[in-house]
């Protein structure tokens, strides 16, 4: 499908990043050739993946790449966001597999953007305490420092860590993620680490001539369900845990009010110096915005996740929004709005934005749904520009359907279809209708 000549997406500018995302755990395969990850673990225990899945195999990228990287050429993305996995940096020739990508991305005439961890922590610093152990961030820097040594004459523009809030709340706190752990607010050592991780990380990257650095955080607006006080500041809660909790001790060099107090370590101020280390942009990850009211004492199902009844908030539907296939509400207004919010919130300290992940599940090869969804995106992504804020790229989740976490392999992301019996890729018409996008912003 075509884009619309009728109505055409404005411009952005010419030196704009345009790219699609990836992770390693749930692409690559090749699991018999790297060391364990916690994600293995996880699998490996009945009734933590939905359709009992694992990502043994997944898209088997590790041998399939030279095709995935054609259909990046073809797609005609500037940028290529993957993700590095540390289990197979940690092996015997791990890196090399990392050299060959690179290099065909080269080839192919596409970016590189790695992301240095995106949730699949090595078993072996899992036994020894994971993220809730401080150590677990240095480990983080020299591993940063052993990757940047090997790609970094060919790679300029890096990612730290992916999400940390969500690997806090769904692995630590709720367990419905890897690790497993159910610790609630007990699991904030690990986004103290997280954030320690990211900040040290960026000091080893400096270290090794690295110019172009940023982090990937997941962000939405916070929408009271009422006006009432009750809803007001649960919301508020909401936006501080999710938002505000990963975003200013970065941004700002500090936590909200409150929060530092709760924080791991004697000297926190210390440590806040270096997860505060400065960015050249600030990568979003944004897929719809949350409606939260006061607690209603009951554990309630929302996209995939139990809100356990203890929590200070209750999430609630978004009244006259269609959703994806996992049942998250389709608002694309909702990125203009988190966009000029942040502006807003952090002024001049805030770093230019990169759209690091943005997209919605959908069955089908005729996936005219999430044609309509990245359309209405990327206009509400324009519109944010033309409020001021300063966004340099977008990137599409993702390029292939792909191994979908505890969901398994039932929802699907991609710009691709593949069939996970035969691994025949498909290009669908969501792939056609952006690759028409670019060509009509004055991409390849």
């Amino acid at each position: 499908m075509a884009t619309n000549p009728t109505n055409p997406i404005p411009q952005f500018p010419a030196d704009f990043l345009w790219g699609v995302s990836t992770s390693a755990h749930q692409i690559e395969g090749a699991a018999a050739e790297r060391e364990p990850s916690v994600w293995d673990a996880f699998t490996a225990e009945a009734g933590h993946v939905k359709d009992g899945s694992t990502a043994e195999v997944a898209c088997d990228h590790f041998h399939r790449y030279p095709q995935d990287v054609a259909l990046l050429r073809d797609l005609g993305v500037g940028a290529y966001r993957f993700s590095v996995s540390w289990t197979r940096v940690n092996s015997p020739g791990g890196l090399d597999f990392y050299d060959r990508l690179v290099d065909e991305l080269a080839g192919a005439g596409v970016r590189p953007v790695p992301t240095l961890f995106h949730w699949d922590l090595p078993s072996s610093l899992e036994e020894a305490g994971g993220w809730l152990n401080r150590d677990t961030a240095e480990r983080f820097a020299e591993y940063a420092s052993v990757v940047a040594a090997r790609l970094g004459d060919r790679v300029t523009k890096w990612i730290t860590i992916n999400e940390p809030a969500e690997h806090t709340l769904l692995g630590h706190a709720l367990g419905t993620h890897a690790p497993g752990k159910q610790l609630m607010f007990d699991a904030l050592p690990a986004a103290h680490h997280q954030l320690l991780g990211h900040g040290l990380a960026v000091r080893a990257l400096r270290a090794a001539g690295v110019t172009d650095i940023g982090i990937a955080n997941s962000h939405g607006p916070t929408w009271a369900s009422s006006q009432e006080q009750a809803d007001v500041e649960a919301a508020g809660f909401y936006d501080l845990l999710l938002n505000r909790l990963f975003a200013e001790p970065i941004i700002l060099g500090e936590y909200p009010e409150g929060i530092g107090e709760l924080m791991p370590g004697t000297d926190v101020s210390a440590d806040l110096k270096v997860i505060s280390e400065p960015l050249d942009w600030y990568g979003v990850n944004y897929y719809a915005p949350t409606r939260v009211g006061a607690p209603e004492g009951a554990d309630i199902e929302f996209g995939g996740i139990t809100i356990p009844a203890e929590l200070p908030f209750t999430v609630k539907e978004i009244e006259g929004a269609p959703t994806t296939d996992f049942g998250w509400p389709v608002v694309p207004g909702g990125l203009t709005e988190l966009l000029t919010t942040f502006r807003e919130r952090y002024g001049d300290r805030l770093p230019p934005v990169v759209i690091t992940e943005n997209g919605c599940s959908y069955e089908g090869v005729d996936d005219q749904e999430r044609i309509a969804y990245l359309d209405g995106h990327v206009r509400a992504l324009h519109e944010a520009t033309e409020a001021g804020v300063d966004v340099r790229g977008y990137f599409v989740w993702s390029l292939l359907d792909n191994f979908e976490w505890a969901e398994g392999y039932a929802r699907r992301f991609g710009l691709v279809h593949v069939d996970f019996e035969t691994l025949e890729r498909t290009p669908k018409a969501s792939y056609a209708w952006y690759r028409d996008l670019l060509r009509a912003q004055g991409g390849r």
